[in-house]
């Protein structure tokens, strides 16, 4: 068990093995979590507002589903241009019935 002391700002230094054990970094963020007289230190990673969205488990489940499509090959192009990709899609979109 690693122990370390708190400074007179109120800061808690964490040791070297700790830090190297979960690959932490310098100016990364942790979320402290207290319960009862326990304080956790949790790495944390702060997403910006505007990309939140990439994190929605809509959006990940639909990350996934394109990742075992790749991985399956079932991919199309490279295009040479815009023209052959809309053509291609063209060709892939169901007829309507008359």
């Amino acid at each position: 068990m690693s122990m370390t002391k708190i400074g007179p700002k109120h800061q808690v230094t964490i040791p070297k093995d700790v830090f190297d054990q979960l690959e932490l970094q310098v100016g990364e963020y942790v979320e402290i979590q207290a319960k009862g007289t326990v304080i956790t230190i949790v790495p944390a990673k702060v997403i910006p507002k505007d990309q939140a969205w990439f994190y929605t488990p809509e959006w990940q489940a639909k990350e996934r589903e394109a990742d075992q499509d790749i991985a399956r090959g079932k991919v199309s192009g490279p295009f040479a241009s815009a023209k052959d990709l809309i053509d291609h899609l063209e060709k892939k979109r169901p007829r309507k019935k008359r």
